[in-house]
Parts: structure tokens; sequence; C-alpha cells
């Protein structure tokens, strides 16, 4: 075994849970393969079966893949034909990213209930300076040793966790602690863990790069580290050989943000063959539209700009967009929007994606909402926000808009003994 695969599964003592971590107050905590995880949380007959959660589809890319579904190659972003070739008893299921988003949040509740210095990365990642908590809830690891228990117990799904001086290193502690397990990079070990690794495992450096590198000799940290600046300038170009250079002397001032601004809410769906039926084409932006207002709404944002992205059979892409005089989050509207942009924009050839966006977003509570004339006191919004309680409760597939009943393409069906049907954002087909 090398030096790396012992670091990898926390086996080299001098990285496990009782390493010295002072001066270590980063952590960067990944839940383990988390949509796949969340999907056997609600499915518990699921439980040791390879999962995987993507498009289901022939041109579907993987979401995400329990550990059972790795072990026979399956990856993320893999096209999941590849993974039914690859795994062909593994359980396929479709993305529910309203679920995703509740545990997400409940996670990231968890983070916050031990600071405040949180800077979320995506849905299931994050890092935590927990330098003012120390006092109140001892060293770093045992920190990350209480998060890891509360996510398995309160959510009873895993997460793995690095404990660093920076963030780059415990970046790199969390993915070679996978999974279901801690690395801690003391501050004095530091090369000792990182230039045993690959080149590959420093940020920005992709397959090709890697390869690159390795033909000039160069395959590990360490030998990044030891080589002459002018032969990574020559081989990377200036900007890409000092990044690197720095990172392989472990060095990253990076502090935690915990203010991150979500610029945009979007949904997309890929065809499992070219639509030019302009009455599929309504009914998926009408779908889209659905899931876009409800995460506006769980994000408490409103948006001023719609925008729909349309990419033809070729491959090329067309985007058009339209500011709205005051923000909303009224899944109707955008609809209304995004139609009458693509009636617009009256493509002429078969569709193979198409996708709604809403941008330019500001907090609700701080939003002004531009009234129309006879406009009713209670309205769209209303009902639409009633059907996010209806949903919280029971599912988001249960209720939505009448047209898309039975449209397992369209929206993910489950059997369910409360399952209602309220035509929201669902008006006659525009003429």
């Amino acid at each position: 075994m090398g030096r790396s695969q012992a670091i990898g599964r926390g086996r080299d003592p001098r990285f496990g849970p009782g390493a010295d971590d002072a001066g270590c107050p980063i952590l960067h905590v990944d839940m383990d393969a988390f949509f796949a995880a969340v999907e056997v949380r609600r499915r518990p007959e699921l439980r040791g079966k390879a999962v995987v959660v993507g498009g289901v589809g022939p041109r579907g890319v993987v979401s995400s893949a329990s550990y059972e579904a790795r072990r026979y190659g399956v990856r993320s972003a893999m096209p999941s034909a590849r993974a039914r070739a690859l795994c062909p008893h593994a359980v396929f299921l479709p993305p529910d990213f309203s679920e995703y988003s509740a545990a997400s949040r409940a996670v990231m509740q968890i983070f916050r209930d031990v600071t405040p210095l949180v800077e979320p990365l995506s849905l299931d990642e994050a890092f935590l300076d927990v330098a003012g908590a120390r006092r109140l809830l001892g060293r770093p690891a045992a920190i990350a040793a209480a998060i890891r228990r509360r996510v398995a117990e309160e959510q009873r799904i895993t997460c793995s966790v690095g404990v660093a001086p920076t963030k780059f290193l415990a970046k790199l502690g969390s993915t070679r602690a996978k999974p279901d397990g801690m690395i801690v990079v003391p501050a004095g070990l530091t090369l000792d863990f990182l230039h045993p690794l690959p080149v590959d495992a420093l940020w920005g450096v992709g397959e090709k790069a890697a390869e690159h590198l390795r033909r000039l000799g160069l395959s590990t940290v360490g030998d990044i580290a030891r080589a002459p600046v002018g032969m990574l300038r020559s081989a990377l170009g200036e900007a890409s050989a000092a990044h690197l250079h720095e990172l392989s002397w472990g060095r990253d001032p990076r502090r935690v943000t915990p203010e991150h601004e979500e610029k945009s809410i979007g949904a997309e769906l890929t065809y499992d063959t070219d639509v030019s039926d302009p009455a599929v084409l309504r009914r998926s932006l009408l779908a889209l539209s659905d899931k876009v207002g409800a995460r506006l709404r769980a994000a408490g944002t409103v948006g001023r700009t719609v925008s729909i992205k349309v990419r033809l059979a070729d491959f090329r892409t067309v985007s058009r967009s339209r500011t709205t005089p005051g923000g909303t989050d009224v899944a109707r509207e955008i609809f209304e929007t995004s139609w009458a942009l693509f009636r617009a924009l009256s493509p002429t050839e078969p569709i193979r994606l198409i996708g709604v966006r809403v941008e330019g977003l500001t907090p609700a509570a701080t939003a002004s909402r531009q009234l129309t004339l006879g406009e009713p006191e209670r309205g769209w919004r209303e009902a639409e926000t009633a059907a996010d309680a209806v949903a919280a409760r029971f599912g988001r597939t249960i209720v939505g808009p009448a047209s898309l009943l039975g449209r397992t393409d369209l929206r993910r069906t489950e059997n369910h003994p409360h399952s209602t049907v309220v035509p929201l954002s669902d008006p006659p087909t525009p003429s």
C-alpha cells in the first residue's frame, strides 16, 4: 500500500481523529453519496444495494451513486447508459431535488448550530471555521466528531470530515476520509500529508493537465513543489504555475466566507429523444416553472429576470430573457413569461434540452410587488404557497399543475394515499 492510500482511509495514525489539531480551525464536511443516501433513507429496503440517481433516459447523466454502485465503476457525471452497462442490477432513480434541498437545509442548520462561519459549496458540502467554538465545544476534531454523530442520528445519513489549517487541506482530508470517516491534517505535518498525493489532488489539475505533468516526470504533489517554477510556467502558463506551486506547499490564505448570495435559480430538462411538438414543450416549460417557483419560495427570494435556454438537436444553444417590472416567485408568472419568450424564439428544429431560470434575485421580504388593476386580493401566489405547505408534508409530487398529471417524464410521480391534483399555474394553452 502506498503512502497516499494509507492516508486515504486514515490508517496512518498521524492523521487520525486523535491527531494534534492545534492550529486546525477549518473543517470541510462532505455528505457521502448524498442524493443516493437520501433515497436510501426514505426507502430502507434499498440499503446495501447499488443505487444510482440521475437521468433515467438514454441521454441521462449520473448525479450520485451509492458506494455499492461505485464498486462497479459507476461515478457522478457518467452517462446513465454507461452506468447501466457497468452495473445492470443497480436501482436507477430520477432525482428529487426538493427532497435533497430539504435534507441539505437540515444539515446546514446542524453546522450553523456549531458556528455562524459556514460557507456552503453545494447542497452536500461546506467549509466551517470553528475557531470561535473551541472554548464552548472543545477541540476541532471533537467538534467534527460531534457533527458526524448529529448528522447520522438526526438525518440518518453519513458524512466525511477533513480538519486542517486551511480550506484546501481540509477539502483534501474529507475526500480521503470517504466514506464515513475523518482525517486531521496537523499544521506541523502538512507536507507529510500533502507531498505523497498524486498531482491530480491539486485544485485545477484535471485529467489532461495531470497527464501533461506526468510526461514531465511530475507524478506527486511533492514533485510539483520541488520542480522549478519556470518548468511549471512553460508547461501550464503563468497563473496556473503560481497557483499550483502555492498549493503544493500547502499555502491557501482564503478564509471561510459565510455570505453566499445565490445569483439565479433554474431548472433544465434533457429529452430522451429530440422534441418538436409545441404541446410537449409547453408542458415542459410549465413543469420547469413550477420547480423554479417552488425553489424561489423555499429560498425566500424573488427575481426580476426570467430566461429560457433551448439546446437544439445539433447542440446549438440559444437563450432569451425578459426583465419584469417587479420581482416574482410565482410559477404562473414565470411560466407565462417563459412561454412568451419561447414563442418569440420560434425554433424550427427539434429540441434536445430546455431550461427556465430566474435571475436578479432579492429577498422576498424586502421586494416591492407591483399590483395590477383589478387583481384579486388573493391569487396565484397564495395558491402556490398553500401547495408548498401540502408538499412539505406529503411530497412535491402530489400537488401541481393539472396538465402534468400522469406525466412521469416531467414530474416524478408516486402512489400516495393523499394524492391531490390542484391546477396551479396551469392556464389555457396560449393561442
